[in-house]
């Protein structure tokens, strides 16, 4: 024997009852099956609608029994080709009737409300059991509230298991090959019609099972089974093949509306099997819940939650080692009707704080108030405090007991995203972790936690891109041409989230299509950096990477408040690490604090490792003595390229058509950008430096330096040829190279322009080139030496994707 029950999606309509009657035909040719309904889909909310309009004297309530009646009678007319539904239309007779004495005495106790709603699944049933005899199956209909016995709690009554046992095994004989039974209702000694609250069709197929001794357990509903978490708001959730009785318990106790709690325990004290099948998909996969097995589970099964969550807390000096303030606080809730989530107490015993649904907050802060009136007079105990707008995240797994640093690193991914926890729960059977969570965070915590322990499936990297001109292009192209290999081989996916130049911004939470971001950009609405922002707090989402591609200082001020909120920066832009000190250890502090990563490998060489290299070293045990550099690629690139045959000014312009210099070169021939990039390396070497403290010898004229605009500065250029001319002479005269050099030796720092024999290693640069050597402990005499392309859109670009795959490695 099988029981299965269908709930009210898998009944909700014609198509859908012709599934389960094709479900049906085939188990019955294999087990006599007892079948349990549910009510349609919506129809036990349309009769609560319905009864308490009546009790507030509303007409209309007449209007929603009428189209209710058309709606069952037309699907019976359907199912079974008959005209006449008499039996349906004798019952929203009588229903008429009841409703009609609740609009006149305005008034609906919870008797009479168990009646109404009772209606849905009696209607059901008799639409069901009809359809399978006009189909030719050995189908009988019997009416729950025969055999299943309660108390008078109307509205959630508990079944008198030894009555119940007695009217069943008195039917077991008579059994049909199909026995269908309304779910959800059932009636009192007295005959009085009760149901059996929230999810009580489970329950009533839980209880036919067990008393029945049936071999399985089937619950049909509109989903495959129990996911590893909500689907709709984590995307890479996948199905649960098998999990235990108690596991079930915890995941439907936190949130998983696909089984009912206390359905489970009748299955559970008799061992049946319980299959969560998909009546739309009957031949897909589907969730076995059993007792517990050993073969090499997962510590974790799932992560479930509840979105609308309060928190109470009872606080006070005079709680400690008093017994009853405990006693007296769930006292106070259980006799307000108000179900207690979750309990934690610190071991202080200064404090008590449970989690209950929102909806309870005003009650229960009311009876809490009242039940400790006298304390709160006499400051003995604070007033309860209510935080709401929370969420409770719950990890679930039978092999967590004894698994060391499951709630280590459930926390420690939360911190890493900005998740702050309010609460924290466990149970001694270990088989949960429980947090209490802003309900703002919950998708981004459910997401990271999901990544964090279901290794299968990748980690997704969420991208929001300022500046979107040479570099941001290149960066772009690279992400997209390296998507589909990150995911297959690293697990990585990275998605473009948000894409924005100086006037506009385009974002689009599912992932941007790389192959139409510019026309996408080019009509979205206008925005700026502030407004940036805030949609990206707005949508707060996990592994959340700001990308800043510009030279902006306005922008650069908002990555401390970026990191505080836990999002991690990456930049090319130098600005931010060269303000003073005290403002780039608040970066670096802020980093450690809040979980984030601030990147800027490209700050200086562009792509080449070299800040990297020095943080290696650090992290070693390396220490670094002096530093001597190459670091302007740009700068390279004129003095490699200039031999007078053509204007200075010439070969700047074309370095700045190849992107290799900023967007405004003077900052490059200055020194001034050669200078930012010494100091970020002094400060990353561990020394505490600002910029005037570095020497800078200019090789530029005067009049150039003084130049109020880009174009006056070309013209300058132009009229101080013979300047340029006379620099490049004198280094060819001594077979020399012209290099701007940066250096750092005995605390001593300086930029400017030098001429390189042949016999130093920066003679032999080529195009573009940087080179760094780094003197330490280890490299003495052989320097460490750093060497490639420093400058160019491309290799600038692919900088910032490596400290993008960095922070992913995380």
């Amino acid at each position: 024997m099988k029981v299965l029950k269908f709930g009210g999606t898998s009944v909700g309509s014609v198509e859908a009852i012709k599934k389960v009657a094709e479900i049906l035909k085939e188990e019955s040719d294999k087990d006599q099956l007892i079948v349990v309904v549910s009510a349609m889909s919506g129809v036990t909310n349309q009769l609560i609608t319905i009864s308490e309009q009546a009790s507030k004297r509303e007409a209309d309530y007449e209007k929603g029994l009428e189209a209710l009646e058309e709606k069952h009678c037309q699907t019976y007319r359907e199912l079974t080709g008959q005209s006449d539904c008499f039996e349906i239309s004798k019952l929203f007779s009588r229903l008429t009737e009841i409703c009609r004495g609740v609009y006149l005495l305005k008034e609906l106790t919870p008797r009479t409300s168990d009646y109404i709603q009772s209606c849905g699944e009696r209607l059901s049933s008799f639409m069901i059991s009809e359809y399978l005899k006009k189909e030719g199956l050995d189908a009988a209909l019997y009416d729950s509230r025969q055999y299943l016995i309660t108390d008078k709690k109307f509205g959630a009554a508990n079944v008198l298991w030894q009555s119940t046992k007695s009217a069943l095994n008195s039917l077991k004989p008579e059994l049909a090959a199909i026995s269908v039974f309304p779910g959800f209702i059932a009636s009192t000694s007295d005959h009085e019609t009760s149901t059996l609250g929230r999810g009580g069709s489970d329950y009533t197929a839980a209880v036919l099972a067990n008393v029945l001794g049936a071999s399985e357990l089937q619950i049909w509903t509109d989903v495959n089974g129990l996911m590893t978490a909500d689907p709709r708001l984590v995307p890479s959730a996948h199905l649960l093949e098998h999990v235990s009785y108690e596991e079930a318990l915890e995941l439907s106790h936190f949130g998983a509306k696909v089984l009912y709690p206390p359905s489970i325990q009748p299955a559970l004290d008799a061992e049946i099997p319980i299959w969560v099948k998909n009546t739309f998909d009957a031949d897909g996969p589907a969730t076995l819940v059993t007792k517990e097995w050993d073969d090499e589970k997962k510590a974790i099964c799932g992560i479930s939650s509840i979105q609308d969550i309060a928190l109470v807390n009872l606080t006070g000096a005079s709680m400690v080692g008093v017994p009853s303030f405990s006693f007296r606080l769930f006292k106070a809730l259980s006799e307000a009707g108000i179900n207690v989530i979750m309990i934690t107490q610190a071991s202080s015993e200064h404090s008590i704080c449970v989690g209950i649904s929102k909806a309870d907050a005003q009650l229960a802060a009311e009876a809490i108030n009242q039940e400790f009136e006298a304390e709160i007079s006499l400051k003995k105990i604070d007033e309860t405090i209510i935080e709401e707008d929370l969420s409770v995240i719950a990890l679930v797994g039978s092999h967590m007991k004894n698994q060391v640093g499951v709630s280590g690193k459930m926390f420690n991914t939360l911190g890493r995203n900005g998740v702050s926890v309010k609460a924290i729960a466990q149970g001694s059977s270990e088989r949960n972790i429980t947090a209490i969570i802003a309900k703002e965070d919950l998708k981004k915590a459910l997401n990271t936690l999901h990544e964090s322990f279901f290794l299968s499936e990748s980690k997704k990297i969420n991208l929001f891109i300022v500046g979107v001109g040479n570099v941001g292009n290149a960066f772009l192209n690279q992400i997209q041409k390296q998507q589909a290999m990150l995911i297959k081989e690293f697990r990585v996916d990275i998605q473009v989230v948000a894409v924005a130049n100086s006037r506009k911004a385009y974002f689009n939470e599912e992932g941007i299509d790389l192959d139409h971001w510019e026309e996408k950009l080019g009509s979205a609405e206008a925005c700026d950096i502030s407004g940036f922002i805030d949609r990206m707090h707005t949508l707060n989402l996990r592994n959340s990477v700001f990308i800043d591609i510009t030279a902006s200082e306005d922008i650069a001020s908002t990555y401390l408040s970026l990191l505080e909120e836990s999002v991690s920066v990456v930049t090319p832009n130098k600005i931010a690490a060269t303000r003073s000190m005290d403002q780039y250890l608040a970066l670096k502090r802020a980093t450690k604090k809040y979980g984030s990563q601030f990147l800027f490998e490209t700050n200086v060489a562009a792509g080449l490792p070299v800040i990297s290299t020095m943080n290696e070293l650090f992290k070693s045990g390396d220490r670094i003595h002096a530093i001597q550099a190459v670091l302007s690629g740009t700068l390279n690139y004129l003095f490699n390229n200039y031999d007078g045959s053509k204007p200075f000014s010439s070969v700047v312009k074309d370095a700045k058509a190849l992107g290799l210099t900023e967007p405004d070169p003077r900052l490059d021939l200055s020194g001034v950008d050669v200078m930012r990039k010494l100091l970020i390396l002094i400060r990353e070497s561990g020394r505490k430096w600002e910029m005037d403290q570095i020497e800078q010898v200019s090789f530029l004229p005067e009049a150039c330096e003084k130049a109020g605009n880009l174009d006056e500065f070309y013209q300058l250029l132009d009229e101080n040829e013979d300047h340029f001319k006379a620099i490049y002479k004198d280094a060819q005269s001594e077979s020399a190279q012209l290099r701007v050099v940066a250096s750092f030796k005995d605390g001593v720092a300086q930029v400017g322009l030098e001429k390189v024999r042949k016999s130093h290693p920066f003679y032999y640069l080529e195009g573009k080139d940087n080179i760094v050597l780094f003197y330490t402990d280890r490299y003495t005499e052989q320097p460490l030496v750093v060497k490639g392309a420093g400058a160019g859109a491309e290799v600038t670009a692919s900088g910032i994707f490596a400290d993008v795959l960095r922070i992913a490695n995380q």
